[in-house]
């Protein structure tokens, strides 16, 4: 919603303060369409030419992102918490007991619960993956760390993708409104014997070029990039937590203490608080008894 907001405030004190100030839309729009063309389809062009198929997908979805926001919310953090701390009391009462939900997340019951945190592949993986390398009994915990630490860098490398490629793209639009912009001048040279008036106009509309490549990096395409680029950082922090408390839990750490590890480690707007948290933790208590 706030991103629909921004794109109505760009529009009207961009093009209202040019209209307050006398100027006129008509040659702007007369060549808005043939810019458009040559500069986003450019944009477009190169884009296709410097991503592979896979990449032009994940950018396609990740731009919903910016008027979507984050996919994990507070809600989400707090059922994490509490999943993670009915596997660890599970595997420490009966290892073999955890075995089927890490076995088959996808069938588990106590996955099941938490239908979001199920339904994504990246979460379920993490969490099984560590957890049947905290069965293996490592003897240095700091191992199966570094492990974590290389495969959610990659993740979040993989992930960044789209955000880098918009923010190519918005570099490179600048530059394409100039290319317009010749190309337009090369117009006007051919027809440098028709009167001032004539010659105006199209000077006017070659101009049009520059504008719209600026316009279109600095008010949209930037901004774009900026926006999943923070929203893919929030969203890899769901899984940072993940790793601060099967991390705890390697070391030996009561269970309630790795859960506040974790706790400690979530993103301020995100964080449940510490009575919240307790209120969900006593349920699960009391239903496993």
């Amino acid at each position: 919603m706030l991103g629909i907001v921004g794109i109505v405030i760009v529009f009207v004190m961009l093009f209202g303060g040019y209209l307050a100030a006398g100027g006129k839309m008509g040659i702007i729009l007369k060549s808005l369409p043939f810019e458009m063309m040559m500069i986003g389809g450019a944009a477009v062009g190169a884009f296709l030419i410097g991503n592979g198929i896979a990449a032009v997908r994940q950018t396609l979805r990740d731009v919903a992102k910016v008027f979507r926001g984050p996919k994990w919310q507070r809600e989400d953090y707090r059922d994490l918490l509490c999943l993670l701390f009915e596997l660890i009391r599970i595997a420490r009462a009966n290892p073999v007991a955890v075995e089927e939900h890490i076995e088959s997340p996808g069938t588990s019951t106590l996955f099941g619960r938490y239908p979001r945190i199920q339904a994504d592949r990246e979460a379920v993986e993490l969490i099984c993956d560590t957890m049947r390398s905290a069965a293996m009994n490592y003897d240095d915990p700091h191992q199966v760390e570094e492990v974590l630490e290389k495969r959610m860098e990659a993740n979040l490398h993989h992930a960044m993708h789209s955000a880098h490629a918009l923010q190519t793209m918005a570099d490179g639009l600048p530059a394409l409104g100039i290319v317009a912009a010749v190309l337009g001048v090369i117009k006007t040279m051919a027809s440098i014997d028709q009167p001032p008036e004539v010659l105006g106009k199209l000077i006017g509309g070659a101009l049009v070029g520059t504008f719209l490549g600026v316009f279109l990096s600095y008010c949209f395409v930037g901004p774009f990039a900026a926006k999943v680029k923070t929203v893919v950082e929030e969203d890899h922090h769901f899984y940072l937590l993940i790793r601060e408390v099967l991390v705890a839990n390697l070391h030996k750490h009561a269970a309630n203490i790795c859960i506040e590890v974790g706790r400690q480690n979530t993103p301020g707007h995100c964080r449940p608080s510490f009575s919240d948290l307790e209120d969900a933790l006593k349920t699960i208590r009391k239903d496993a008894a």
